[in-house]
């Protein structure tokens, strides 16, 4: 049984800890911020490679447009999120990381999971679905909710 006392209560790990969520709600929506920044300034060479290759192809090519955005952020997420500390780089800066309730880490294929979810859900309740972690144990979203993962503070 992993169980610890602090501050003269018993723990029986690091999620039952409130202070593992403080500031972590708008810590995330900050993180969102950078991270789309990154996506958006890592998009510049890949579209002159775009751009260029269409010209090659005689404007073929320049129907990869289309998936640029997507592939571009779903490579991204892969990379950081699904990597060995669980953050991309806007959370790595906000001090928050995505930890699964399971204790199993953060693969990228699970990642990207978690992704396509969250922005399916933005699909169909717009932003409203992020009043979810107003109601919901740990501040957690839907798609946390439904992948059993949780954003806590990385240096709690």
């Amino acid at each position: 049984m992993n169980t610890t006392v602090l501050d003269g209560e018993i723990m029986t790990n690091r999620f039952d800890d409130t202070r593992v969520y403080e500031g972590v709600r708008t810590r995330r929506v900050l993180a969102f911020c950078i991270d789309y920044l990154i996506v958006g300034l890592l998009l510049i060479p890949f579209a002159i490679l775009v751009f260029l290759f269409g010209i090659l192809t005689l404007g073929l090519g320049w129907m990869l447009f289309g998936i640029l955005v997507p592939a571009v952020a779903l490579v991204y997420i892969w990379n950081t999120l699904g990597g060995p500390r669980q953050a991309t780089t806007g959370m790595q800066m906000m001090g928050i990381r995505l930890d699964r309730l399971d204790g199993k880490p953060v693969d990228g294929l699970f990642a990207i999971v978690h992704s396509v979810l969250f922005w399916a859900g933005n699909v169909v309740l717009s932003p409203l679905i992020l009043l979810a972690t107003l109601f919901l144990d740990r501040k957690r979203t839907v798609h946390d909710l439904l992948l059993g993962t949780v954003v806590t503070r990385s240096d709690r």
